[in-house]
């Protein structure tokens, strides 16, 4: 797989914002990139992503598995990530994971058998105050996800049309 040549446009217009010795700190830019064109980062994206920023393969999967924004793996067309951490699971944040696996047919880091929600756990997500919270495609804060704002979620998702590629979350708002 090589990068197509729009794709190689938009590292370049990354790239050129740094001076040229510090090219690699495009890295995160470019691993978006490679997640909206292709939906996840694959092993082989990375190693083309550091070949074309001049720096250590490894450097480039350490970003990519540092940051839950960037998915190693095709997911479904909307990423559920419920936050775990401590002062949400002191709100029900634990209890908001396991009523979407039971609703969504799910476990943990599962995707649904439609290919439409992938479920997963998430560390602190930054809104403690605002527990429990979810992030929908790394784009959308829900809070205060009581199981009534998790089922509105849920229809809201299914209501969507199917796309081929990773959609935003437009319209998707429980604050």
């Amino acid at each position: 797989m090589n990068f197509s040549a729009a794709t190689l446009a938009r590292f370049a217009k990354e790239v050129a914002k740094y001076p040229s010795d510090q090219a690699q700190s495009a890295v995160m830019a470019c691993l978006a990139i490679v997640q909206q064109e292709l939906g996840f980062v694959s092993a082989e994206s990375e190693q083309q992503v550091a070949a074309y920023l001049g720096m250590p393969p490894i450097a480039v999967h350490e970003v990519t598995t540092f940051y839950n924004m960037y998915n190693q793996r095709p997911l479904g067309q909307f990423k559920l990530n419920v936050c775990t951490n401590l002062p949400c699971q002191l709100r029900n944040g634990e209890t908001a994971l396991a009523y979407l696996c039971e609703r969504l047919k799910v476990e943990e880091g599962g995707t649904t058998a439609d290919g439409r929600i992938t479920l997963q756990k998430s560390e602190c997500l930054g809104a403690c105050a605002d527990a429990p919270v979810l992030l929908v495609n790394d784009r959308q804060m829900c809070s205060y996800m009581t199981h009534d704002k998790l089922d509105d979620l849920i229809e809201l998702i299914q209501n969507q049309p199917v796309l081929s590629s990773q959609p935003r979350a437009e319209g998707i708002s429980h604050a």
